[in-house]
């Protein structure tokens, strides 16, 4: 046991744990309160790992999450949302992955860090009940490019996808399968310019592992807990969590400058 919590570099034993047991937390809740459990996990991951490694990291981890979402959710998806937005994804993942490698860490960093502010705190849009192949085709673009800077791009897509779903399950369900695409093809993106994802596979394991208990035990209590609580807790923690990555981006620019 020892020897796998000591296996990746620069994770210490209790990181390792940390980021096993946040792993679970952030993923149960994902589906109670319907949105934002990558995003607390990538703020969180954000503290330890530098953009190079986080965005690959999360995405392996969040690809693990949604695939587990997907299999105990599968009669409660919305398939129909799923040709065009996995074509548009395509696209989208294909045009980041040549600009994400250009930019330096604390660009990055600060990009990070007004996104998360910008999700915790932005009004949801309001946005029509329809499942157009257009609108589909467009949002897995703008989600698969704005994943490969940010990592976590489910809260933006979450209100069209939600208008587009008839009821919470449907959407949690469904939100699920379609983030199964973009964390897909950012891992591929990733694999492909030689991110080093066996470096980290007891890590990704154990944090995927964490992410299914949680689905199983977020799903249970899906229509048992307050979605507004969870809102104002999610709200505190990523904001002190963004303004701590702000600090770090402003201050590593600072020394570059």
């Amino acid at each position: 046991m020892i020897d796998i919590l000591s296996s990746v570099p620069d994770v210490s034993h209790w990181t390792f744990i940390g980021l096993t047991v946040v792993s679970f937390l952030t993923s149960t809740f994902g589906i109670v309160a319907g949105l934002g459990g990558g995003v607390l996990l990538i703020a969180v991951m954000a503290t330890i790992f530098p953009p190079a490694v986080l965005i690959p990291l999360h995405g392996m981890v969040q690809l693990g999450s949604n695939i587990s979402r997907g299999i105990i959710m599968r009669r409660e998806v919305a398939w129909a949302l799923f040709p065009a937005f996995a074509i548009g994804s395509i696209v989208g993942a294909t045009i980041g992955g040549k600009l994400v490698i250009s930019l330096p860490t604390g660009i990055l960093q600060i990009v990070l860090g007004l996104f998360l502010l910008y999700v915790c705190w932005a009004p949801r849009p309001k946005v029509a009940r329809a499942h157009s192949r257009p609108k589909f085709f467009l949002l897995g673009g703008a989600g698969a490019l704005i994943s490969m800077f940010v990592g976590a791009t489910g809260t933006i897509l979450a209100p069209f996808v939600a208008a587009a779903c008839r009821n919470r399950g449907e959407y949690v369900a469904t939100h699920g399968v379609l983030m199964i695409m973009i964390h897909g093809l950012k891992v591929i993106v990733f694999g492909t310019l030689g991110f080093a994802f066996g470096t980290y596979l007891p890590l990704m394991a154990a944090m995927i592992a964490a992410t299914f208990l949680g689905n199983l035990f977020g799903r249970s209590v899906l229509k048992k807990i307050p979605e507004r609580l969870f809102q104002r807790i999610f709200q505190v923690v990523l904001t002190i969590l963004a303004l701590r990555l702000l600090f770090t981006g402003l201050s590593t620019q600072a020394l570059l400058s």
